[in-house]
């Protein structure tokens, strides 16, 4: 047996794995529910929603995002030590950190959300509404950041999966039916479009509230466990507070910061845009619309498959930081390796097929709303699913291997690119909306490349290029070619959407996935490592795809 099984073979992309189907779930349960949603509330509350859910992000990461990802690397570098002691104490501190944090954001929004209606988004009139009804569940989130924190850094994924897809359950009936009361409601207002995204908000409120309930269920009865192993601990020198609590600080504040610069981005093209549709003289509610069709149509549908790497670069973190303490380098190269080319393997296929299926999945999603101009939309800036899915690997590397500002100055860099790129195109373009797209596309394209000069200057190795890049392009162009050849020959004979995307999904993934065993992207060792991947072995021996 080589060394790549054998450093490939400790569960982490298995646990990744678990959590990248539960974030593909949630986000396909998150596409289900703003279909009805989008249609209640329309494009002008849809431009609401998604503008009050920028400025909920941002705050939410500056008091607590970076928690789960931050607890569990501290916890995760404590167990590998058997310092069961030190990473029970890192959770008790994070844990009070979280709720002062969340705390004070929490009232900063409730209470300012008037204030910043009228200082940074003056053409969504009634932002305050939703931003008061998400202003609770940053407080929640960041409590539950904590627990999920905990249990992946004991490399367990299972809670915090099962809490992700109840919480979107949660929202998802809750969002539609609030949307739908709300507005009724208030169907005399003049406020009626933001009352309906304040529906949409109040199911994050009420689907946060729910997976915390869960997490704190699971708590209790993992608790004994962790009592046991803090009686266990013999180690004599245990951090003070005060040492946990600045761990804590220059473990988080990175990651905050650089999930802040990301976030930052969204806002200012947000407020970029108004300003500029503004200037040209565009109506108030032609630019919600096309905020709303970006966010929605676009933005929403590339979240799908991102959240892939997401969950590949939290279920590694822990895994990486163990490699790294221990002084496994080898481990380490072979862990990174594996993350990334499972990561492109996603994301290459998911890049192409949305450009390719664009329109039909629009109509077939949206079919009251602007097709043509969400389908161009995702044409155009699908393929930053492939530049987000590198840039949050590799940002999980750096941060794994205690290189925590390189994401920082990487995001700052390029959000100083992405400023100027915009602004040019806003100005001196007649792109509109699509100038956003670019930009979405450059952005982390930029951060990519300066992540991976870091990750091979600093682990002194470079990516193989070949079954990483190479293959999964190849396969995913042939892919794309048959596609879109299958879904015309249906759509032709039936003029159904639905229908004809069926079969042509199916040929997607079967061509796919043939022609990268057929071409030798993954071997069989490496195979197993993906959901069900035993079980896609035995398929790919029946038709002879797999090398020997």
């Amino acid at each position: 047996m080589d060394t790549t099984k054998k450093n490939t073979g400790d569960g982490f992309l298995k646990q990744g794995s678990i959590l990248a189907m539960a974030s593909i779930l949630v986000r396909i349960i998150g596409m289900v529910y703003r279909i009805p949603m989008a249609n209640i509330i329309g494009d002008d509350g849809n431009g609401i929603y998604s503008a009050a859910f920028e400025v909920y992000n941002i705050l939410l990461i500056i008091s607590s995002y970076g928690m789960p990802m931050a607890v569990s690397k501290m916890v995760s570098a404590k167990c590998v030590q058997r310092k069961f002691k030190g990473a029970y104490q890192v959770f008790r501190c994070s844990m009070l950190f979280a709720i002062i944090s969340g705390g004070v954001m929490a009232l900063f929004v409730y209470y300012g959300a008037n204030w910043i209606e009228s200082t940074f988004f003056s053409k969504f009139h009634g932002i305050a509404i939703p931003l008061r009804v998400l202003a609770p569940t940053i407080f929640i989130v960041a409590v539950m950041g904590v627990f999920r924190g905990l249990f992946q850094g004991h490399n367990t994924m299972m809670p915090t999966a099962v809490s992700q897809i109840l919480e979107q359950i949660v929202n998802a009936v809750i969002s539609v039916v609030a949307a739908y009361y709300l507005m009724m409601d208030h169907s005399a207002s003049k406020n009626l479009s933001a009352w309906g995204a304040a529906g949409g908000t109040m199911g994050t409120c009420f689907g946060a509230l729910s997976a915390l309930v869960i997490l704190f269920l699971i708590y209790l009865l993992y608790h004994p466990v962790l009592r046991r192993q803090v009686r266990r601990d013999r180690s004599r020198s245990v951090e003070t507070a005060a040492q946990t609590y600045q761990l804590i600080f220059w473990t988080v504040i990175p990651i905050i910061l650089s999930q802040t610069v990301y976030q930052l981005s969204g806002i200012i093209d947000v407020t970029v845009y108004n300003f500029a549709m503004e200037a040209r003289g565009v109506d108030d509610t032609i630019v919600r619309t096309m905020q709303g069709i970006y966010s929605t149509k676009y933005r929403l549908l590339v979240s799908v498959p991102i959240a892939v790497s997401t969950a590949i670069a939290s279920s590694m973190i822990p895994s990486l930081v163990a490699s790294v303490t221990t002084g496994d380098k080898r481990a380490v190269h072979d862990k990174v390796t594996m993350a990334v080319k499972f990561n492109m393997i996603i994301a290459f296929p998911s890049a192409v097929g949305l450009a390719v299926l664009a329109v039909p999945i629009i109509r077939l999603l949206f079919p009251a709303a602007d097709y043509v101009t969400g389908g161009w939309m995702l044409m155009t800036g699908s393929v930053c699913i492939i530049f987000y899915a590198l840039s949050t690997v590799t940002s999980g590397v750096l941060q794994s291997i205690d290189k925590m500002s390189l994401p920082v100055i990487h995001s700052l860099i390029s959000l100083g690119i992405h400023v100027v790129l915009i602004f040019v195109l806003l100005r001196y373009t007649g792109m509109g909306a699509y100038a956003l797209v670019v930009g979405n596309v450059t952005y982390p394209l930029v951060v990519c490349y300066l992540n991976d000069r870091s990750v091979s200057k600093h682990l002194g190795f470079r990516q193989e290029i070949t079954k990483t890049f190479c293959i999964p392009f190849l396969s995913s162009v042939a892919m794309g070619i048959l596609t879109f050849a299958v879904y015309n020959l249906f759509f032709l004979v039936t003029h159904r959407i639905y229908i004809a995307i069926v079969p042509a999904f199916v040929v997607a993934v079967a061509s796919y996935f043939a022609m990268v065993l057929k071409l030798g992207g993954l071997n069989r060792q490496e195979l197993y490592e993906f959901p069900m991947g035993r079980r896609m072995s035995i398929l790919a021996d029946r038709f002879h795809l797999l090398r020997h």
